[in-house]
């Protein structure tokens, strides 16, 4: 069964997201379970169908739930939420703070004293069992299903802070000849409840920026479409469009589906998938894509895909299916996060039970708290998938598709990229690059072509029109099969054709012309009369404007570069040499070309393969990361890794530098994510207080803790605007 995607309700740390798929994985009928903390979704793969209900019975004790993806409940309406809980919140952390801070430097007036003395644990009440009530409810769920997470390292702090400080106000007489009952804590408990709230809201809010690249996409798909039905227009919901409507686009209109123009010209502005600013020109037979829109004139167009198999569609999919997959990096970093609250809870009670026994048992509380409250896997958890998140959907935007995370984390490796040529350097049509002795005589071998369906005719055409030659008028027309065309143009007769063909006219043919062209990989076409040649014309397939510069980028970042083509030896090493390739493999089977891509790779080269046709799909799935020309065929997009919409040569260097980038930006995350732990614990559990006395008030660790996560997600958004 394919995999089903459902959204996760009640997930706000790593550790979450490891009891869940503890919890699932173990279910009978699941194959496998892939929970991403940054996107808060689950992907799950079935053996049979498993109704979500009984999915649901598994985690809903424990605090978490499954929803279809794209129910009303969403991650707007939990942001929504929070943020009241932090307008509510806000005014009773600010109150506590200033009531700390005058304590430590003013003296209290005996009234005002009193006041607080009543107020605090009123706040302190209002915030544990109101806004920390899902805190609390952990803490049952912890002693229930002995499952722990972070918000159960948050209750168990914040409630010990607040128990304590309860006991001390209700028995204050009977305690007061003991312990000094001037010292509370209902104050830890506002401000570290209040400061978490606060963090959560910040990391949603940030989170959910890290997801507008899918909102942009899902905001250039159209609800209906104007279609031409028994002559006349009537407006449709796009799910009745059926492949063979025919649909009219009006100026400034959203080209709803895939198809291809019967009627009409225009320019479509197709930025928002390839990334290229300027429109493109359509024309009758051109394609258009849907979500593209239509910037001038008005045109017809045949559906030819319709719902969810159009390539806006498409593109949806795999940028959604790239952010919720994981690198390999987040492996042990998943490992530490599901071992590492059960090992907080063991080191807090070892630190309390230390500082008790050396006759500091109020120290030993605050070590407590402390540690409960610092200790938070969150940063750790959202380091790898936040910045896979946002680099994936900045590549979208630049026209770069990445299937799955993997291959972007492979990709910065590659030490060596071998090019298809034909349709990934050069243009992949026939065009006529030189013409000898002069142009005088083009519009006679144009004119004769014009009834030619040969690919080499269809080039000669193209140069006519570009030249406005005005054809003339042939009668007699003639094709030879493998050889030529001939015709009569007023009282002449002509020939073209190649050079054997015009060999057999007995005709002489400047074979250093002949040679010339063949060793710049030309293909010769000469126009004749019976008695003299007239014009040599060679035509190849030219370079794409792009390749050079592409080679030069790719040069600097350091790789190595490689042409595979099955074209003959000469054209291939003048294709190469115009754009400095390193080495050129050359008449090489289609079979042939995967068994050089691994033999690369056994002389120990990280290879990228970029291609466009159906005979590089086995050369693309063979490389350690395949690159697929988005002009080219499924079957090649489909083996390959990652994808450059519009053929686009020039967005490789770019895929290559934001890899590199984004897996910077992972490693800047796993650092601070482990430094703050490494830091934060042992000072929380009182490291500095025998040598300077300096004690971490667990107020301040509830901030710290807090902003952690915020500050991860913050250094993974930067991808979003880091100059490529």
């Amino acid at each position: 069964m394919p995999n089903t995607k459902y959204e996760v309700i009640g997930m706000d740390c790593a550790s979450c997201a490891n009891i869940i798929k503890k919890k699932i994985s173990k279910v009978p009928g699941v194959e496998s379970a892939d929970i991403n903390l940054a996107t808060e979704t689950a992907t799950i793969s079935m053996i049979h169908d498993i109704p979500l209900a009984e999915l649901n019975s598994h985690i809903v004790p424990l605090g978490y739930s499954f929803k279809e993806s794209g129910t009303t409940l969403s991650k707007q309406s939990e942001f929504e939420l929070l943020k009241n809980k932090v307008l509510v919140s806000i005014p009773l952390v600010l109150t506590s703070l200033v009531m700390m801070i005058w304590e430590v430097f003013f003296p209290y007036p005996d009234v005002v004293k009193t006041f607080f003395h009543h107020l605090l644990p009123i706040m302190a009440t209002y915030m544990l069992f109101g806004i920390g009530l899902p805190y609390l409810k952990s803490i049952l769920t912890f002693a229930r299903y002995r499952v722990a997470n972070m918000d159960t390292l948050i209750g168990i702090g914040t409630s010990v802070a607040f128990l304590y400080s309860f006991i001390i106000s209700a028995f204050e007489g009977v305690l007061a000849p003991y312990i000094n009952v001037g010292q509370v804590y209902y104050d830890v408990t506002i401000v570290v409840i209040g400061f978490i709230t606060l963090g959560k809201y910040l990391e949603a809010r940030s989170k959910l920026k890290t997801g507008q690249a899918i909102k942009k996409l899902l905001g250039m798909q159209v609800k209906t479409a104007l279609v031409l039905r028994d002559g006349k227009e009537l407006e449709i919901q796009l799910t009745d469009c059926v492949v063979g409507d025919i649909i009219i686009i009006k100026p400034g209109a959203k080209i709803p589906v895939d198809g291809v123009i019967t009627k009409g010209e225009s320019s479509v502005d197709e930025s928002m998938l390839t990334g290229e600013p300027l429109p493109v020109d359509k024309t009758i037979g051109d394609k258009v894509i849907s979500g593209t829109i239509n910037k001038q004139g008005a045109f017809q167009f045949r559906a030819t895909v319709v719902g969810s198999s159009t390539m806006l569609s498409q593109i949806i999919k795999m940028v959604a299916d790239a952010q919720g997959s994981h690198a390999k990096v987040e492996k042990l970093t998943d490992k530490i996060s599901s071992i590492f609250v059960p090992v907080v809870l063991v080191v807090s009670v070892l630190v309390f039970i230390g500082w008790s026994i050396l006759g500091n048992p109020l120290l030993g509380l605050l070590s407590f708290v402390g540690i409960l409250v610092i200790a938070c896997p969150c940063a750790l958890g959202l380091a790898t998938p936040t910045a896979i998140i946002v680099g994936v959907g900045r590549a979208a935007g630049l026209g770069i598709l990445v299937k799955n995370a993997e291959s972007l984390e492979k990709l910065r490796s590659i030490n060596y990229i071998v090019l298809d040529k034909t349709g990934t350097l050069t243009k992949g049509t026939p065009s006529v690059t030189s013409v000898s002795p002069s142009m005088d005589n083009f519009n006679i071998l144009a004119s004769l072509e014009s009834a030619s369906e040969h690919p080499l005719a269809l080039a000669i055409m193209s140069k006519a029109k570009q030249e406005n030659l005005k054809l003339l008028e042939v009668s007699n027309f003639k094709a030879i099969a493998g050889r030529g065309v001939t015709g009569k143009i007023k009282n002449t007769i002509y020939y073209a054709g190649n050079s054997s063909y015009i060999d057999s006219l007995g005709l002489k043919v400047d074979q250093d012309i002949i040679e010339e062209l063949s060793r710049t990989g030309a293909t010769p076409i000469i126009l004749a009369t019976s008695s003299k040649v007239l014009t040599y014309v060679g035509i190849s397939d030219t370079l794409k404007d792009e390749s050079k510069e592409v080679i030069k980028k790719l040069h600097k970042l350091g790789l190595k570069v490689a042409m595979l083509t099955g074209d003959h030896k000469l054209t291939a090493e003048h294709i190469g040499k115009q754009v400095g390739i390193d080495e050129v493999f050359s008449q090489v089977l289609p079979n042939e070309k995967a068994d050089i891509i691994k033999e690369l790779q056994q002389k120990g080269h990280k290879v990228a393969m970029v291609g466009d046709g159906v005979n590089d799909a086995p050369s693309l799935a063979s490389s350690d990361v395949g690159i697929a020309m988005g002009t080219g065929t499924d079957v090649a997009i489909e083996s390959a890794g990652i994808t450059l919409l519009g053929g686009n040569l020039s967005r490789l260097p770019v895929a290559i530098l934001l890899s590199h980038l984004t897996f910077r930006v992972i490693k800047q995350n796993l650092f601070w994510a482990f430094a703050y732990n490494v830091i934060g614990i042992p000072i929380a559990a009182g490291i500095l207080y025998p040598l300077y006395g300096i004690m971490l008030n667990p107020a301040i660790a509830g901030a710290a803790m807090a902003f952690s996560s915020v500050s991860v997600v913050t250094n993974s958004l930067r991808l979003k605007y880091v100059k490529l």
